[in-house]
């Protein structure tokens, strides 16, 4: 970054070339951000829809990215806490059906959703049909999960390693 400046904490975000650092938090906000650059050199026209439960272990990821989009004005980047897991499993789905409608202003939407290992076994019914349902042409679907294997937040122990077999 010697090249372009001193280097600034909002570069995390806004740099689109050389080296930033990051929180494992703060990549995973960067990656919508990332992925519409691409989309838009590739031509495309597209945003990215983030949902999800703000409880921990991920606590703290809504406000990131939130905070990483007001950075990147000039991308669609909603993010949306839900009231609960499947709820924001169903608005990501959505987003990859709304892409598919012919008034959709974009050429894709890029879902993410986001909470911790209790909230898959809460919500795997709506993820489950979003994997049946598929993505938009230009769109994508990611899940990021926090695992609670010593129950720290959660009441119970939570490991979601167990529910990726599910969906196969």
């Amino acid at each position: 970054m010697s090249d372009a400046g001193p280097y600034r904490l909002s570069d995390r975000y806004t740099a689109e070339r050389g080296t930033v650092f990051l929180t494992g938090t703060q990549a995973l906000a960067r990656l919508p951000i990332e992925q519409l650059r691409a989309d838009r050199r590739a031509g495309l026209n597209t945003a990215a829809l983030i949902s999800g439960y703000p409880g921990s272990p991920l606590g703290g990821y809504d406000v990131t990215v939130a905070a990483a989009a007001v950075l990147a004005p000039d991308l669609h980047v909603i993010c949306r806490p839900a009231m609960n897991e499947e709820y924001a499993a169903s608005a990501v789905m959505g987003s990859q059906l709304a892409a598919a409608q012919p008034d959709c202003l974009y050429d894709g939407i890029v879902g993410i959703w986001y909470g911790k290992s209790p909230g898959v076994d809460r919500a795997t019914d709506a993820l489950r049909h979003a994997v049946y349902a598929g993505t938009s042409m230009h769109g994508g679907a990611v899940a990021i999960v926090g695992d609670d294997p010593a129950a720290k937040s959660s009441t119970l122990y939570g490991a979601s390693r167990r529910a990726s077999g599910r969906w196969r």
